[in-house]
């Protein structure tokens, strides 16, 4: 199973884009940070990741979204490759709220 649910701050003004086939895809970046149970000790877990958030209507986010809100997304892994070649994660997110 491919799920993941992930709550955060937004780290970047999101960016509203459109593909040449016409579909918008708003791109944000979460950061979390949380204590995590390990070995039987705590860690200290930090995360910052590219989320995109694909459909329509998604010009409504950029009013509601600021640097510093808190947000939970949730949605699956991708691997992206970017212009070098260098494969990372990106949450495509199918749910998106403020908390």
């Amino acid at each position: 199973m491919n799920r993941l649910h992930l709550t955060g701050t937004l780290g970047k003004v999101p960016k509203l884009e459109t593909s040449p086939s016409g579909i918008e895809h708003l791109q944000l970046v979460i950061e979390h940070r949380s204590m995590q149970p390990e070995a039987g000790m705590n860690r200290q877990s930090y995360v910052r990741i590219q989320v995109v958030l694909s459909g329509e209507g998604l010009q409504h986010w950029l009013e509601k979204l600021t640097v510093g809100c808190e947000v939970l997304a949730e949605g699956f892994l991708h691997r992206h490759e970017d212009s070098n070649g260098s494969p990372r994660l990106v949450l495509h997110a199918q749910h998106l709220e403020l908390i």
